[in-house]
């Protein structure tokens, strides 16, 4: 992290703290003409993506989450308009309504493949024990039916060919194929046979197309160093010939965070963050989209650790006839910054969800999911207008508590403060804010036979803590980092003065739920008549930390990331920032700039500056600054000679390569 950027960081989190006032998202769209992954500084994992004339489309895995299958449209591939969910609710038994103790938890709704045929918009999509479904609309807005299949197809792919058949391509290294009925429902007889050997190579999450009279097939690589193994063939009956490197490890310098064992209860033995791995978050499960302009663009899901799995957008450069992510010079590897696509559209920064609610409207900002079915009539926002009521429902705890209502983490750093009317609760009952995962950790409101009082509980680290209260109006407060993924909770009674509670949350990433973080608010009764009362939630704000800007014109020193000492080249120890449009930077003093030879060399050189002299600026995860060359598509790093080279294929998360810089202003001349 940069020292401005810490300084203002620590502002920012001050002033979030005192007065939660503050509600903005993440726009991977930098008002520049370039954009920054991920597209959602959230979870949205498992995408497809299609193209219908000049508008794009997108879906993802939403799992136990109810309404499910959200669809996105943009017109430039990186702002996105929510247009509805596909499923309102999908209620196939006790399990996926949290009864008899049963729970859908890590299964439900997943691995979605998106399609669009003579007027018909398709998502077919996985269940955990059921059957694949079929959802079916004129208008991708909705409403969508829902088909059962007769079978069940792992990470299925569907193709509408040329020839008028319609193929589904699906399984994990094994990849199958069959012919579909003319209804969807099922695989025509004899038709079904193995496409691809295990031996091969391939992953599951089959992306399936057929571009120019070829078909290809994308996978996700989820072991060891993820990637995207992608197949081709002149015909489908082969021969197939398969890729690893179409993109391969590229983390954008993410290490592996805190990590769930095997227990799906306490206590959990949670591991310590590893960065020693490169490529263990490397983007992987994706496929390809092209606009009107014919520019191709790779679309793909990174594991990010507490906040979830993200989706990144690629450019892509074929290249003997394989679509690698990346650039020239660098293939396989993407950059986290670049300029936005050729789409033929330019839309304003944008981000398709608000996420802070007064719960002054009729219904629920559709950034809400429940977890599981809700409970019709335990919940409104018309008992109390202006409120969202909760009806406590009996429950051991939060993992059983019906009817929580529960929306994405945001990264990289966000608070979330809840106020909470506690008047409504009955001897039992408690309600609050809770970080849902599991293990989870929650702040909340109890009522006890002395009164109320604030309770913490923390699955980690098994601490709970409960402090008397006077007031039934509560701010309950978390203060969330999704880089360090370590979270703190405060809580306030006249949403001016905060006191902390316990001890910090570690926020570990698992598979228990195969989700991330969730911003939850929950009410649920404890007691032995299960009698419980209501409680009324008056607002939801979600803070979150704002982006850092380049310091054009300013004069910068940079030293290597881990290193106090500014880093001086040929006695120059500061540069002018240079604007040259589009995030890319020229570092210039008296006149000469950092030049990238025909070696990859980096020295001072007199003249105009041009693609040589040209740095894209990025940042990584954690905000260490990073610098590829337009010249090479590499990027600058400090070799262990003292030497600058611009030949870095990407920061690794370790930070033990030389790629990661820190900058701060300077008032030195060269």
């Amino acid at each position: 992290m940069s020292r401005p950027r810490l300084v203002v960081w620590l502002g920012w989190l001050a002033v979030a703290l005192s007065s939660p006032v503050l509600s903005q998202t993440w726009k991977a769209d930098n008002g520049n003409g370039t954009y920054t992954n991920p597209l959602f500084f959230d979870e949205f994992s498992d995408p497809d993506m299609i193209r219908v004339g000049s508008d794009f489309y997108l879906t993802g895995t939403t799992m136990h989450s109810m309404p499910g299958l959200p669809v996105l449209r943009s017109r430039d591939l990186v702002n996105w308009t929510f247009l509805g969910y596909a499923l309102d609710r999908l209620d196939l038994g006790p399990s996926f309504r949290l009864e008899d103790g049963q729970n859908e938890y890590g299964r439900g709704i997943w691995a979605p493949c998106l399609r669009y045929h003579e007027g018909t918009f398709y998502i077919f999509s996985n269940v955990n024990g059921q059957t694949t479904q079929v959802f079916r609309a004129s208008n991708p807005a909705g409403p969508w039916t829902r088909t059962p299949m007769k079978k069940s197809l792992h990470d299925l792919s569907v193709l509408f060919d040329d020839d008028g058949k319609v193929y589904v391509a699906w399984g994990y290294r094994g990849i199958r194929i069959a012919q579909l009925t003319p209804d969807f429902t099922d695989l025509v007889p004899g038709t079904e046979r193995e496409l691809i050997a295990p031996e091969a190579g391939m992953g599951e999450g089959l992306h399936f197309y057929k571009i120019g009279g070829k078909y290809l097939i994308t996978s996700a690589w989820f072991m060891d160093e993820m990637r995207l193994p992608t197949a081709r063939a002149d015909r489908l009956e082969g021969p197939w010939e398969v890729n690893q490197n179409v993109s391969r490890g590229e983390d954008f310098g993410l290490g592996v965070g805190y990590r769930v064992g095997r227990s799906r209860k306490p206590p959990f033995q949670v591991s310590p963050p590893d960065a020693s791995t490169p490529g263990r978050c490397a983007i992987h499960q994706g496929g390809i989209v092209e606009t009107p302009a014919g520019e191709w663009w790779g679309f793909s899901m990174m594991d990010a650790n507490a906040v979830g799995r993200l989706t990144a957008l690629s450019p892509v450069t074929w290249t003997d006839g394989w679509p690698y992510f990346g650039l020239p010079g660098n293939l396989g590897r993407s950059p986290r910054t670049w300029a936005k696509p050729n789409t033929g559209a330019t839309d304003p920064p944008s981000a398709p969800y608000q996420r802070s609610d007064d719960f002054s409207a009729d219904q629920l900002q559709p950034i809400w999911q429940w977890n599981h079915v809700p409970v019709d009539g335990k919940w409104s926002l018309r008992e109390r207008p202006g409120f969202l009521r909760l009806h406590a429902l009996p429950a051991a705890d939060l993992w059983h508590a019906r009817n929580t209502l529960t929306q994405r983490a945001i990264g990289p750093r966000s608070t979330v403060t809840v106020t909470l009317d506690a008047a409504g609760l009955k001897p039992g009952d408690v309600a609050g804010l809770a970080l849902f995962n599991r293990p989870y950790a929650w702040i909340g409101v109890e009522r006890g036979a002395e009164g109320l009082a604030v309770s913490l509980l923390d699955e980690v680290s098994g601490q709970s803590s409960r402090v008397p209260i006077g007031s039934t109006r509560v701010w309950l407060q978390a203060a969330c980092d999704y880089v360090k993924n370590t979270a703190s909770f405060r809580y306030s009674t006249d949403g001016k003065t905060y006191t902390a509670v316990g001890e910090p949350h570690v926020m570990a990433y698992g598979l228990i739920t195969f989700q991330g973080v969730r911003n939850s608010l929950f009410a649920y009764n404890t007691g032995p008549d299960a009698v419980g009362g209501y409680a009324d939630f008056d607002a939801i704000v979600v803070a979150e930390e704002p982006r850092s800007a380049i310091p054009f014109g300013k004069r910068i020193e940079l030293s290597s990331a881990g290193s106090a000492a500014p880093r001086a080249l040929d006695a120059v120890r500061s540069f002018r920032v240079v604007d040259l449009g589009l995030g890319r930077v020229a570092l210039e003093a008296d006149g000469r700039y950092l030049s990238v030879g025909h070696d990859q060399v980096v020295s001072l050189r007199r003249g105009t500056a041009g693609d040589a002299e040209t740095f894209q600026w990025m940042e990584t995860f954690d905000g260490d600054l990073i610098l590829m060359s337009l010249a090479t598509k590499r990027y600058l790093r400090l070799d262990p000679g003292g030497r600058l080279l611009a030949d870095s294929p990407g920061p690794r998360p370790d930070g033990q390569d030389g790629v990661r810089w820190q900058w701060q202003t300077s008032s030195l001349r060269p």
